[in-house]
């Protein structure tokens, strides 16, 4: 069995090969040892799970652990997204939550994910305490655990359900008046997970046209993943073009990230949706705050931040960081390029629901479609492009090309001048005409990662030929 690890989102596994019921009971025992050493027993601790293979099997394993550890244990009821079961704990004024999902990866994948009573990702030094108390327990540690069906008996575990309260509490977070003056004509793609039910069910109710597709449990994902990326999506912008919709909307395994295909059927990226929808929400909210993005997502929010006299704050990769600043910063919006989103008002966590649901409101209040707006804007703004490179190698060659990496000290890349690096993960390189190129080694895998953003297609291959020519994984 291979050491379980906490990843940027959670510990997550093959089935059968390491995601076991016996790993799960592990796993579960580390944080409830986590959750008492808190005093937040009392309080108990909300259990969700998504659409995959003996996911609600794996729930109940998980329900037996914190039941045997006496504490109070709230299992919702069905398949629930991430960020129903992150607003479940401040439903239920829980000290935590346990979601079993492995989000957008491949079928054979599941997980866990440990949600703090603070609703958002856990931060490094949360995983990090039930880390240790996980080798504590592969060191002979007890698991304490309880028959289920005495659980239920002695009506122990509580079964719950929030959806009513998550979707009354969305249609105050968007502004439910602007989908009424225009409604649209729309295509949910759930991609057979866990926001089966949910999105759709909104947007009806808000009085727009709403076709669903994928929206059944498959725990083999159609054969593919549940991933709502451009190469993924192809069912959706079929649909989109077949309905003639003005959007289509998906969602990943556990509905916390999200993908739009606009009203033509092509995709749009989340860097690029940033930024129209920052600017939605400076036009229509009265609340001002920060813009908080990762590192390796899009400068044009700086743009916009700074012609309106808003701060931004950069962080590493990860959600958890996001979230942290939405908490104490008060953020009017936290996003990354690869998906994940949330707003002020709403839960530090990210949400595809809430995010499909602002693509909507905005697309409404402009009275355009996307690629409209997306003209309109660079009009306004100028233009970028911005582009995710992940390049495989193998364990010995990484070695080399990090080597590479911590040399690599160009003063000019692509005949840029480069004004600024910072290391705050990876290598970013920040160029005089706003240009920027940011290197990221996978922590797990034989992988390197490279974004690119800048001004026309011409510059953006360049610069991406030329980085990896001097660390060493282009060589033609």
């Amino acid at each position: 069995m291979s050491e379980i690890k906490f990843g940027t989102d959670g510990w997550r596994a093959i089935i059968a090969q390491d995601f076991t019921f016996q790993n799960v009971k592990i796993v579960t025992q580390g944080i409830a040892n986590y959750i008492k050493s808190c005093n937040l027993g009392k309080k108990g601790v909300v259990i969700g799970y998504d659409n995959r293979f003996l996911s609600e099997k794996f729930a109940l394993e998980a329900a037996r652990v914190l039941l045997g550890n006496g504490i109070k244990t709230m299992l919702l009821r069905k398949a629930a997204p991430t960020p129903v079961t992150a607003f479940a704990i401040r439903q239920m004024e829980a000290g935590g939550a346990i979601m079993i999902t492995a989000s957008h990866n491949p079928p054979e994948y599941n997980g866990i994910k440990f949600i703090p009573e603070y609703a958002g990702p856990a931060l490094p030094e949360v995983t990090e305490a039930i880390e240790e108390e996980l080798r504590r327990i592969e060191q002979g540690g007890k698991i304490y655990e309880i028959d289920i069906e005495e659980a239920i008996a002695l009506d122990l575990l509580k079964e719950i359900d929030v959806d009513r309260e998550y979707i009354s509490h969305l249609s105050r977070v968007v502004n439910p008046d602007v989908f009424k003056n225009k409604p649209l004509r729309l295509v949910v793609d759930p991609m057979f997970g866990a926001g089966i039910g949910y999105l759709d069910r909104i947007l009806t109710e808000l009085g727009c046209e709403v076709k669903t597709i994928n929206n059944y449990r498959d725990t083999l994902f159609g054969g593919s993943m549940p991933e709502p990326t451009d190469s993924v999506l192809s069912d959706l912008k079929r649909a989109v073009q077949t309905y003639k919709a003005d959007l289509g909307l998906a969602m990943d395994g556990d509905a916390d990230r999200f993908g739009i295909i606009d009203a033509e059927g092509n995709f749009v990226t989340p860097n690029r949706f940033a930024y129209l929808l920052f600017e939605h929400l400076i036009q229509t909210r009265t609340f001002r705050g920060p813009v908080c993005r990762s590192v390796a997502t899009t400068h044009m929010l700086d743009r916009i931040a700074k012609s309106n006299g808003l701060t931004v704050i950069e962080t590493p990769v990860g959600f958890k960081y996001i979230g942290e600043a939405l908490r104490e910063k008060g953020c009017m919006l936290g996003i990354e390029e690869s998906g994940g989103l949330s707003i002020f008002g709403h839960i530090p966590e990210k949400d595809g629901i809430l995010a499909c649901l602002l693509a909507v409101e905005m697309v409404a209040y402009a009275g355009q479609t996307l690629q409209e707006m997306t003209e309109d804007f660079a009009v306004r703004n100028g233009r970028v492009i911005s582009k995710r490179f992940d390049i495989k190698t193998d364990v010995l060659h990484k070695q080399k090309v990090l080597q590479y990496i911590q040399e690599y000290q160009p003063k000019s890349i692509a005949g840029k001048k480069v004004e600024q690096l910072s290391e705050l993960e990876g290598k970013k390189y920040v160029m005089e005409d706003g240009s920027w190129v940011l290197i990221r080694a996978s922590g797990t895998e034989p992988l390197f990662r490279i974004y690119v953003e800048t001004s026309t297609e011409e510059d953006l291959l360049q610069i991406n030929n030329e980085v990896q020519r001097a660390i060493g994984l282009l060589t033609e």
